[in-house]
């Protein structure tokens, strides 16, 4: 799919996306407890109908009221041998540790991008915990077999928190997972040691789902170590078959294009943001500020107006994703804006640091990377062009939002890329005033 973006002045009010990190969470915690959950504000991208998919095949019943999604379940209990994880990243590394807990075998796909990311990190730590894993060289497809028992190991969190997230969870609902030869084993304790950390508020978000969901939660020693307690839990299985009503937040991740589009050509105001949220990418406010964008936090959302606007020094290291629409602001920043945190953008569905590079240096933005820093030397015209997502969907949007402050129209090739994370972007610009056409008629949501 094609589609052009017109320089273009934005206004009116805006409902942020659903957060997908909240959602697959969710959609993994509501699988593993017995009992109904309701999510509320369900999200609609492509990763988080793959987390439905996911939890479908592995026993959970789903059926959608609106705006809702209700999640029946029995715990787990796979129908199928294998799980599809599409394109997510947060599924593929956070369900495949929640797989491990069921004694059967289960094959793990996934498509795109996701089939040349490393996953080597399993045939390192699975083997400890009594799970048998083969990989294709460290790559998909992955055969799991279980069950999963929690033991003391250690993991390195300098790559993604992903994988701790998904070891997280199936720590804290061990005991309540009925899983074949398990009942042998009494295990009281367990920890997890973890090395340089990454993205802890998605680690945050993590617990608060656990918590929320009734598993065990450890206890959290500055981030290094997580200790899991069983012994208050051996006569406690039915508190986790409690009713959960669970509301998804905003996202962050998706709210950071809006903000940063209202800050280039606004004035516009965006809702459903928590500015209390534990998301890593919330820190788009301390970037706006830095770059002395028109910013203001009131009761009903976050304004932004169009200014003159400075370049910053900004660390991104805990939140990789904020990197695309960094840069697109950085674009409208008069001199040298500098991002850190580069080494975290290699595995992603694009080497977003080159893609960033190549894809802004057809608008005229000079993007130069010096060592684990990006700088950005922005506050010239901004050049219409024709750019290509490489099928990343955070590239497409960086380049929509760029485009509303151009000297020219913007056209971008693989636009589709958008439905991994926010179906309706395209539409949410245009329901701002933006100029967006598609090519050949296609809907949104091609």
């Amino acid at each position: 799919m094609i589609v052009t973006i017109k320089p273009s002045r934005l206004k009116g009010n805006i409902q942020a996306p659903a957060s997908k990190s909240s959602m697959q969470r969710a959609c993994a915690a509501a699988l593993l407890r017995k009992g109904t959950t309701i999510i509320n504000n369900a999200g609609h991208s492509n990763d988080d109908k793959a987390a439905l998919g996911i939890i479908k095949a592995l026993g959970a019943k789903i059926n959608k009221d609106g705006n809702s999604v209700i999640v029946t379940s029995n715990g787990l209990q796979p129908v199928s041998s294998t799980i599809d994880c599409g394109e997510s990243g947060l599924s593929i590394r956070m369900f495949t540790p929640l797989v491990a807990l069921s004694g059967e075998e289960i094959t793990i796909t996934g498509s795109g991008s996701l089939v040349t990311r490393p996953m080597d990190v399993f045939d390192e730590i699975f083997p400890t915990l009594g799970v048998s894993i083969q990989t294709q060289d460290g790559k998909l497809p992955l055969i799991v077999q279980g069950p999963l028992l929690p033991a003391d190991i250690e993991v390195d969190g300098s790559l993604s928190s992903q994988f701790l997230t998904g070891l997280l969870m199936a720590y804290g609902a061990y005991p309540y997972i009925d899983a074949g030869g398990k009942d042998t084993e009494v295990i009281l304790k367990a920890s997890i040691i973890v090395h340089d950390l990454k993205s802890r508020p998605y680690i945050d978000l993590t617990l608060d789902v656990m918590k929320k969901f009734g598993f065990v939660t450890p206890t959290n020693n500055n981030y290094e170590e997580f200790i899991f307690d069983y012994t208050e839990t051996q006569s406690e299985h039915p508190r986790i078959e409690m009713e959960v009503n669970y509301i998804v937040e905003g996202d962050w991740s998706g709210g950071a294009f809006l903000l940063v589009a209202g800050a280039i050509a606004g004035s516009i105001l965006v809702s459903g943001l928590d500015v209390n949220s534990t998301q890593a990418d919330k820190k788009i406010l301390d970037a706006l500020m830095a770059a002395n964008a028109g910013l203001a936090i009131e009761a009903k959302g976050i304004r932004l107006v169009p200014g003159e606007m400075i370049a910053f020094d900004f660390d991104a290291t805990d939140c990789p994703d904020l990197f695309p629409p960094l840069v697109a602001l950085a674009a409208y920043c008069k001199g040298s804006t500098k991002i850190k945190g580069v080494g975290r953008l290699i595995h992603k569905e694009s080497n977003r640091a080159l893609t960033l590079q190549d894809e802004f240096d057809k608008m005229g933005v000079t993007i130069d990377i010096d060592g684990d820093t990006m700088i950005i030397h922005g506050g010239k015209v901004v050049k219409g062009a024709d750019v290509h997502s490489q099928h990343d969907h955070r590239i497409a949007m960086a380049c929509a939002v760029a485009a509303l402050g151009a000297d020219s129209e913007m056209v971008i090739e693989e636009a589709q890329a958008v439905n991994k994370s926010y179906p309706d972007f395209y539409s949410h610009l245009e329901n701002l005033g933006a100029g967006v056409s598609l090519n050949n008629k296609l809907s949104w949501h091609e």
